[in-house]
């Protein structure tokens, strides 16, 4: 129990004030004090069951020791029927663990702490253990995700990650 400022008894679970000690010893017998003191009980039983259930469902981080950055080509390309941009990244990755699959993210300027901030850019990244993980900066344009717009492929043999994107046409400002 705990007396306040005013000299009062203070039940911190039921947010009640008592005028004495016995009044507060009588209210912690009472019913509605049980009750509160089973819903915490039982709430912290469900926290720790999530905590539990939490733990379990973790992944395990692998810790290799980074063998430096993967050798990369990107070319820029214009689709001459559609006008589109395109960009195509091959990253070779030649000493990857067996069974990884590289990947690859994009990510928002304002996710980084790199370079500073501008609207204009986002960047992808491309992860494979044990290389480090290398990004591009490219235009924070909308991505064309249309049939054979854009498209990843791995080659296991050559070990090489294909990633080419097509940026949406731009719209011309209609004059009337």
């Amino acid at each position: 129990f705990m007396k306040n400022h005013i000299g009062k008894y203070e039940c911190k679970l039921c947010l009640t004030l008592h005028t004495n000690e016995g009044s507060y010893l009588a209210h912690t017998q009472g019913k509605r004090h049980q009750q509160n003191l089973a819903r915490r009980a039982a709430k912290i039983a469900k926290t720790q069951d999530l905590a539990s259930f939490q733990e379990k469902k973790k992944t395990v981080t692998r810790k290799s020791i980074k063998i430096g950055r993967p050798g990369y080509k990107v070319v820029k390309q214009l689709d001459p029927e559609t006008q589109q941009r395109c960009l195509l990244f091959q990253i070779s990755y030649p000493k990857i663990e067996d069974g990884v699959q590289p990947r690859h993210r994009f990510m928002s300027a304002f996710e980084q702490n790199v370079e500073p901030k501008n609207n204009n850019f986002q960047y992808i990244l491309f992860a494979a253990e044990p290389y480090e993980t290398i990004g591009f900066k490219i235009p924070n344009k909308k991505l064309d995700r249309g049939e054979g717009k854009f498209f990843t492929h791995w080659d296991s043999e050559k070990l090489t990650f294909t990633v080419q994107l097509f940026f949406e046409p731009e719209k011309e400002d209609e004059t009337l």
